[in-house]
């Protein structure tokens, strides 16, 4: 059942800061909602993350919904949000199709894009046509290689008066959440004084209204590259690698399955079925 989007300008404006983090699965989706996270993402970094693409670039529709649809099942209550993947709102009609279709058939509660001012016309048409959509500005990683690759965004004057602008369209369009990825501080800040909707940064500083991570990157469980802005809250790779070198151990020198891991027979059976052999 579709949800109603949770108040957040009501918990923006009593200071109550929103956390948000990414699931891409129904165990991690479940163990997300257990905690109490205000909102999941399905983000599109499950390319990097879980399927071990370079970028997020590849990722397709029928990820996105695969996924979105795990995630759904696995977080029943919560408010779940999914990315649209590159090039699925390149156009008017592209983007409705696609947005429909992680809201009907994943089971998204709202859509997340990518881009400032060019993609006020899609947002529009998206909160049109009844589907709540978050912005994204910043390091937009679909677009990273026209940024010059994975950089902070906005450290020059020009650069951030964009930003700012960005978000001022962004939020007239109808966009209900703006993420702000990989910018300083000070420009995050101005951006979230300066809007009604709440902001959730990833690397963009504490004075963001709210704040998103990558599940893995949280716990620990993604090793590739660790970004500054990042906080692991675990070490859970490590351990899982230990765990399973343990496994492998007790595999080789027949220590492992022990009598309690074994199922067994009856001696009536046992004699029936051998004999007296």
């Amino acid at each position: 059942m579709k949800k109603t989007i949770p108040d957040f300008e009501k918990m923006k404006q009593a200071g109550e800061k929103i956390s948000m983090l990414t699931a891409y699965d129904y165990p991690s989706a479940k163990l997300v909602e257990d905690a109490g996270v205000d909102t999941i993402l399905v983000g599109d970094s499950l390319g990097m993350v879980v399927l071990g693409y370079d970028s997020t670039v590849p990722v397709t529709m029928e990820d996105m919904l695969h996924h979105t649809k795990a995630v759904r099942r696995g977080a029943a209550k919560t408010f779940v949000i999914a990315d649209m993947p590159f090039m699925s709102y390149a156009t008017l009609d592209l983007a409705i199709i696609n947005a429909g279709r992680l809201i009907k058939e994943g089971g998204a509660d709202a859509i997340k894009l990518e881009g400032g001012l060019n993609l006020v016309p899609i947002v529009e048409s998206l909160t049109r046509a009844g589907i709540p959509v978050v912005g994204h500005i910043g390091l937009t990683p679909q677009t990273a290689n026209q940024l010059g690759g994975f950089k902070v965004q906005g450290r020059d004057l020009e650069s951030a008066v964009q930003l700012v602008k960005d978000s001022q369209a962004l939020e007239q369009a109808g966009v209900f959440l703006l993420v702000l990825e990989a910018i300083p501080r000070q420009v995050a800040a101005q951006i979230s004084t300066g809007l009604k909707i709440p902001t959730i940064g990833i690397g963009a500083g504490l004075d963001c209204d709210g704040q998103v991570l990558v599940f893995h990157d949280l716990l620990g469980l993604f090793e590739r590259f660790k970004p500054k802005f990042v906080k692991q809250f675990a070490q859970l790779g490590q351990e899982a690698v230990q765990s399973i070198h343990k496994y492998h151990e007790e595999v080789k020198f027949s220590l492992f399955p022990a009598d309690e891991h074994t199922f067994g027979l009856s001696d009536e059976v046992i004699q029936k079925l051998y004999g007296d052999k």
